[in-house]
Order: C-alpha cells, then structure tokens, then sequence
C-alpha cells in the first residue's frame, strides 16, 4: 500500500504542476481588473509547496520506515487537501459562470479567469488521483500508529 500511495501521489503531483503551468502562463496581473483569479497566489503557493514536501516526506518514510514520517505526511496531506478543496470549489464557479456565458452566446470576446484554461478532464483526474492517495496515505498511517 505504501507504495502504490507514492504513485498514485507521484501522479497527482504531476497533474497538479500541469495546471499550476497552465495557470502561471494565463495568469498576467495586468489582465487581473478585467478577469481576475479566483484562486489567490498564497492558496496556490501553500498547496503545490505542502504537497511537494508532503511528497518528498512520504518518499523518507519509504526509505527509513519511521512511522512519525508516515504520520507527517497524513497530517501534511489533509491540510493540502483542505486547500485544493477550497481551490477546486472557486474554480466549479468559474468554470460553471463561463459555461453560463457561453450558453447565452457572450463567448467571444470576454477574457476568462486563468483558472478557466484548465482542461476539465486533468482536473477531475487531479482530484480522484488525490482522493486515492490520502485514503492509501491515511490508511497506512494509522497501520503504522496500531504496529507501534
């Protein structure tokens, strides 16, 4: 279990940096008066980072078998996942108010969040790929809190 939790976290990681890269290269603070972000940099920031050193902490734990590891990253994981939930609940009202938009024929020509450009399908993979590794995660977290 303990490693099947770092693949499915290594991909999850790598469809979080791809719409982290999407939304760097929309984002333009000039832009920002006209289509604005919903999801504020400090947000964005303190997910990719816990998640990455979540990551990284996991990978010790693979390595040295220190159940304090395994129970650091669970904590780190919730608290990642915490803020992709607040994340992924801005981007649903984006993504629904342009859909919205679009069905009343005001598509062309208004400019979108950078949020906006993140493709439906990476986005739903992000989260059930999440999803699956906090379970596989927190599970082998509290096996290793009952071993001890």
């Amino acid at each position: 279990m303990p490693l099947a939790a770092l693949l499915t976290w290594i991909i999850t990681a790598g469809a979080g940096l791809y719409l982290l890269t999407i939304w760097l290269i929309e984002y333009d603070r000039e832009f920002q008066s006209a289509a604005a972000t919903r999801l504020p940099v400090p947000v964005i920031s303190a997910h990719a980072l816990l998640a990455v050193a979540g990551l990284v902490v996991w990978g010790v734990y693979l390595i040295t078998d220190t159940p304090r590891l395994a129970l650091a990253a669970a904590a780190t994981l919730i608290v990642v996942a915490a803020l992709g939930l607040t994340m992924a609940v801005r981007w649903f009202r984006v993504y629904r108010a342009h859909d919205s938009a679009a069905a009343r024929g005001e598509r062309s020509g208004i400019t979108v969040p950078p949020e906006r450009n993140f493709p439906l399908p990476v986005v739903i993979g992000h989260g059930l790929f999440a999803g699956a590794t906090i379970v596989l995660v927190v599970l082998t977290a509290l096996g290793e809190l009952g071993g001890s």
